[in-house]
């Protein structure tokens, strides 16, 4: 069975680094926004990837929500926070939200089966 993490950070490297070798300024430029955004600053790194937790399963991108999943259980988030975090995104995102939910937490459980 093919390790689902692996898997999506393979290919989010892989296409990453093709749209990037396209050389374009806006494309770098929205990237390194981003990066720079998720630092600490006033909000540690660990509240940020919640925070874009919630955004992205609001508008309901599976990629974003494996990406910050990945990113806050790296910066110490445990199951407890990141289910309420996914329970303030449903209330907020309705019940459209449900179906993106359920690949979240399947995602947070092969993330858990990694450390393992």
């Amino acid at each position: 069975m093919p390790n689902k993490v692996e898997e999506f950070n393979a290919y989010r490297s892989k296409m990453n680094e093709k749209l990037l070798a396209d050389n374009n300024k806006l494309i770098k430029r929205i990237f390194n926004l981003d990066t720079n955004a998720y630092m600490a600053g006033a909000l540690d790194v660990k509240t940020k990837e919640l925070l874009g937790l919630v955004a992205s399963a609001v508008l309901r991108c599976d990629d974003c929500v494996k990406y910050h999943l990945e990113s806050s259980k790296k910066a110490g988030a445990n199951k407890e926070e990141v289910m309420e975090t996914l329970g303030i995104a449903t209330l907020v995102g309705g019940t459209i939200v449900v179906p993106h939910l359920r690949r979240a937490y399947e995602f947070w459980e092969a993330l858990e089966e990694q450390d393992a």
